[in-house]
C-alpha cells in the first residue's frame, strides 16, 4: 500500500495569530508521527495573511527539532524567490541537524504576486532559468571538487532528497530528464495532472538519486464524523478559494451552515474545478473516494492536506485518513495472500 503524508499550510484563522498556527503546526507534525505519516511538508507563500509558512526553512527547522523520526520538508521553495546558493546551505544546514530526514521540494512559480515578488528582490522572470537554477542547486550538494571557486557550507556532499513540484506539464518534463521525484499539485489545480503523470513516467531518465520513476498526488481530505460534519468544515477552504478569486486576501475564515449563499453560479463552478481532488466525508467515504483515486491515478505517494478551521478537527481529520489508511493497507494485504 502507498504512503500517506501531510502538506500543512501553517494556516492562520480569524481570532487566532500566527504564534498559535506555529503550536497547531508543531501539534499536528507530532500526531502525525505518531499517526505513521511518511512526511511533513510545509509550502513557501508570501504576503497571504492566512498562511504563516513563509520562512519555510526556519519553519522547518522548528517542526523537525520537535518531532523525532517523521521526515520533515519544503512542499516547496518556490526558488525563483532565492538564490540557489542559499538554498543549498540552508537545507545543508538542516540536513546536517536532522540527518535522513530533509526533504527539500521546489516549485517554479513565486508563490506570490508580482509586486511582492519584486519585494523579495527577484523577480518572476527568473522562472524562466528555474532548470539551469535547479542544475545548480544539485550541484551544490554533490561532493566539493578541488579548487571548486562556489561551495555550499554546509551542503556539499549531502544526500538532500530534492523534488520537482508543479502543476503543468513544465515540472513534469524537467523531474523526468532530471531523474528526480515529481509531486503534482491535484489538491488546487487538477486540470493537467493525469497528462503530467503520464508524461512524467513515459519520459524519465534513471538517474543517481533515482532508479525509477516517484510520482507524489496532492488531495484534500477532509474526515469528521458524519458526511455533514465533513461538509460543514470543507466551507473553510472553499470559502478562501472563493475570497482569493476576489482578491479578497485574510485569515482563514470559519465554517458556514450555508455555502451555497456565499458564492455566485459562476464562482462555484470554478472552485469546484481547482478543489476537484477533495474527498469529504466520514470513513467510510473517504475511505470509498481514497480508494478510488488511488485506482485511477496510482500515485506512489498521497500527499494530503486539510485546510479546517478548528484545530482539534483537523487533527481528528488526519486520524481518520491514517485510520482509512491502515484499513485499505489490509485489505491489499488481504487481496494479495
Amino acid at each position: 500500500m502507498i504512503r500517506f503524508s501531510v502538506l500543512d499550510l501553517a494556516p492562520v484563522c480569524e481570532g487566532s495569530d500566527v504564534a498559535q498556527s506555529f503550536r497547531n503546526t508543531l501539534d499536528l507534525a507530532r500526531q502525525a508521527e505518531r499517526l505513521g505519516y511518511r512526511r511533513y511538508w510545509l509550502a513557501e507563500h508570501h504576503n497571504m495573511p492566512g498562511i504563516a509558512s513563509a520562512a519555510t526553512a526556519v519553519l522547518i527547522g522548528h517542526v523537525a527539532g520537535g518531532t523525532s523520526t517523521i521526515r520533515v520538508g519544503a512542499g516547496g521553495v518556490m526558488l525563483p524567490n532565492h538564490a540557489p546558493l542559499q538554498v543549498a546551505e540552508q537545507f545543508g544546514t538542516l540536513a546536517a541537524l536532522y540527518p535522513g530526514r530533509i526533504d527539500l521540494g521546489l516549485g517554479r512559480a513565486p508563490g506570490t504576486d508580482q509586486a511582492t515578488a519584486r519585494a523579495l528582490r527577484r523577480y518572476f522572470d527568473s522562472a524562466e532559468a528555474f532548470p539551469n537554477d535547479v542544475v545548480e542547486l544539485l550541484h551544490y550538494f554533490e561532493p566539493a571538487e578541488p579548487g571548486q571557486p562556489v561551495r555550499a557550507v554546509p551542503g556539499a556532499g549531502m544526500a538532500v532528497p530534492v523534488w520537482l513540484l508543479g502543476s503543468s506539464l513544465f515540472s513534469a518534463r524537467l523531474a523526468a530528464a532530471l531523474g528526480l521525484p515529481f509531486a503534482f499539485a491535484s489538491h488546487f489545480a487538477p486540470d493537467a495532472m493525469e497528462t503530467a503523470l503520464d508524461l512524467y513516467r513515459r519520459e524519465f531518465r534513471a538517474s543517481q538519486r533515482l532508479a525509477q520513476p516517484y510520482a507524489m498526488l496532492a488531495l484534500n481530505v477532509v474526515a469528521a464524523d458524519t458526511n455533514a460534519e465533513a461538509r460543514r468544515l470543507f466551507t473553510t477552504l472553499q470559502q478562501s478559494f472563493v475570497n482569493l478569486r476576489r482578491g479578497k486576501l485574510g485569515l482563514v475564515p470559519p465554517p458556514i451552515d450555508d455555502i451555497e449563499a456565499y458564492w455566485t453560479p459562476q464562482e462555484k463552478a470554478g472552485v469546484q474545478n481547482a478543489l476537484a481532488c477533495s474527498v469529504v466525508g466520514d470513513a467510510d467515504t473517504v475511505r470509498d473516494g481514497i480508494a478510488a483515486f488511488i485506482a485511477r491515478h496510482r500515485p506512489d505517494e498521497l500527499l494530503l492536506t486539510a485546510n479546517i478551521f478548528d484545530h482539534a478537527a483537523r487533527v481528528r481529520s488526519f486520524a481518520i485518513a491514517a485510520a482509512v489508511r491502515d484499513a485499505l493497507a489490509a485489505d491489499h494485504g488481504a487481496a494479495s495472500a
